[in-house]
This record gives C-alpha cells, sequence and structure tokens, in this order.
C-alpha cells in the first residue's frame, strides 16, 4: 500500500453556469460529508488537491478563481471546503483533472498511487477523472457520498462504471481508507 492525495475537483465554483441550477442542490447535500473527508484528510496528514475549472480565465490563478467565487451568490457552498495553507492546487481546463496539467507529474512527487476523487459533477468531471487515474495505474476511491451531481440517473451509472470498469471503489465518505 502506497500513499494516498485527495483530489478535490471543480468546488471552488461561482454556481453561474448553464447547469447551476440542477447542481446546487446536489451540491448542499454532498456538502457535510466532503467538509469532513477534506478535514480528515488534513488531520490524517494526506495531501489535499484542489483540480478545479479556471472558467476560461487564463489569466488566473487559484487565488483569484477563489476570490470570484466568494463574491458570487453561493459562496457558502465554497466557504467550508476553502483551499488552506498547506492545500495543493491544479488549474484545469477540460473535464479530466488530468488533461494538460501538472497532476501526474504532482503526484509522482508525492509518491501518491492513490487517489480519492470528490467533487462534482460525478458524471462528467468525477467520471473523465476517475478513467484517467485508472489509465495511469492509480488506485481510485470515490466516496459516493461527497460527489455532487446534475442528473442522479447519470450519476449512479457513473458511479457504477467506475467501480466495474476502472476498478474504483466506491463507498461512503465515512469508510473512504486513505
Amino acid at each position: 500500500m502506497g500513499n494516498s492525495a485527495l483530489i478535490v475537483i471543480d468546488m471552488i465554483n461561482a454556481y453561474d453556469h448553464p447547469d447551476a441550477e440542477l447542481l446546487v442542490p446536489s451540491v448542499r447535500t454532498v456538502l457535510p460529508q466532503l467538509t469532513r473527508l477534506i478535514e480528515r484528510a488534513r488531520s490524517e496528514g494526506v495531501p489535499v488537491v484542489y483540480a478545479n475549472d479556471n472558467f476560461g480565465e487564463w489569466r488566473s490563478h487559484h487565488g483569484e478563481i477563489v476570490e470570484a467565487t466568494l463574491a458570487g451568490k453561493n459562496a457558502e457552498l465554497v466557504e467550508p471546503i476553502l483551499p488552506d495553507g498547506d492545500s495543493l492546487f491544479v488549474v484545469k481546463a477540460r473535464h479530466s483533472i488530468f488533461y494538460e496539467t501538472p497532476l501526474s507529474y504532482l503526484l509522482s512527487q508525492l509518491g501518491a498511487d492513490h487517489v480519492v476523487l470528490c467533487g462534482q459533477v460525478t458524471e462528467q468531471c468525477v467520471l473523465y477523472s476517475a478513467l484517467d487515474a485508472h489509465i495511469r495505474q492509480l488506485r481510485v476511491t470515490v466516496p459516493k457520498d461527497a460527489v455532487a451531481h446534475i442528473h442522479e440517473d447519470l450519476a449512479e451509472a457513473a458511479l457504477r462504471m467506475m467501480e466495474r470498469n476502472m476498478s474504483a471503489a466506491v463507498r461512503t465518505a465515512e469508510t473512504v481508507a486513505f
């Protein structure tokens, strides 16, 4: 057994995109479990890596992304899970956390061979990131109660696909082993 990293996907979000109205209720539901999972990772010394969309702002860095989301109408969905001084941050532009980002290199530097993927959207970025992690021969865990969805039926199918096709351990946040 190697080292783990908790990857928080796209949670630093202003929720001003077309699917936000469908996504926000799910985010509200998973936020308590997600918050506890981040806190537990930090307390156990597990690296917490935020992999976040840059929302097309190519001059942005994580400070600007955080600042913009805290100024938005759903700041209460971001405040409980903000990066702390030890958090790592990878800006992404596409669905997968690995696509054209330095995440693979970062994980290798951390000695991580296991990623715990949480955040949003289950049937999009989480699914594609799980596939890319599997292709990179990383062990994958997805806490099903710490990932938010737009379409519940697609999210359920995505979780089944991750478990069956990518050998992901799909479990509750409380039972995640780092």
